[in-house]
């Protein structure tokens, strides 16, 4: 019986090293791809440029003029000034900024992860999507000790 297996198990090993190469080229471009940083997070990083994150939060506090920013594949930011709340979803590549938010809180003066966002096409007014939030990360700007000493 084990004379039946040997021929499978060697045209099984066979393939095996054939396959090898391509695979090991896939894993290194899909590494190089990960490295790679995309529009969005360049943009993410440059406006995070001199923070420092903080502790995740799964609610803040949004007045009603605080600003909100949609970087497309990436993030939403809330806030401005000295902190801004960094919300990079558990889809980030359903984030659009050709599409309006229409959020629905469950607390007045609170947005918390647990809150529903759906995305309104702006073209056609038609629903194009849900957003589901994550924990809202800090980035508080840092005083450079230049600054320190000024004041």
């Amino acid at each position: 019986m084990t004379k039946l297996f040997r021929p499978a198990l060697l045209y099984a090993a066979s393939l095996a090293l054939l396959a090898a190469p391509t695979l090991a080229q896939d894993g290194e471009r899909a590494d190089e791809e990960q490295t790679e940083q995309t529009k969005g997070e360049k943009e993410l990083a440059k406006l995070l440029e001199g923070r420092v994150a903080g502790e995740p939060t799964s609610c803040i506090r949004t007045p009603p003029n605080d600003r909100v920013r949609v970087i497309d594949d990436t993030a939403i930011v809330y806030g401005g000034g000295k902190t801004i709340y960094v919300n990079r979803t558990s889809r980030p590549s359903d984030i659009d900024d050709r599409d309006t938010m229409v959020i629905r809180r469950f607390s007045g003066s609170q947005l918390c992860k647990t809150d529903t966002v759906t995305t309104i096409d702006r073209g056609s007014q038609m629903f194009s999507g849900v957003i589901f939030l994550s924990e809202f990360v800090p980035y508080t700007r840092v005083e450079t000790n230049a600054a320190a000493e000024g004041s």
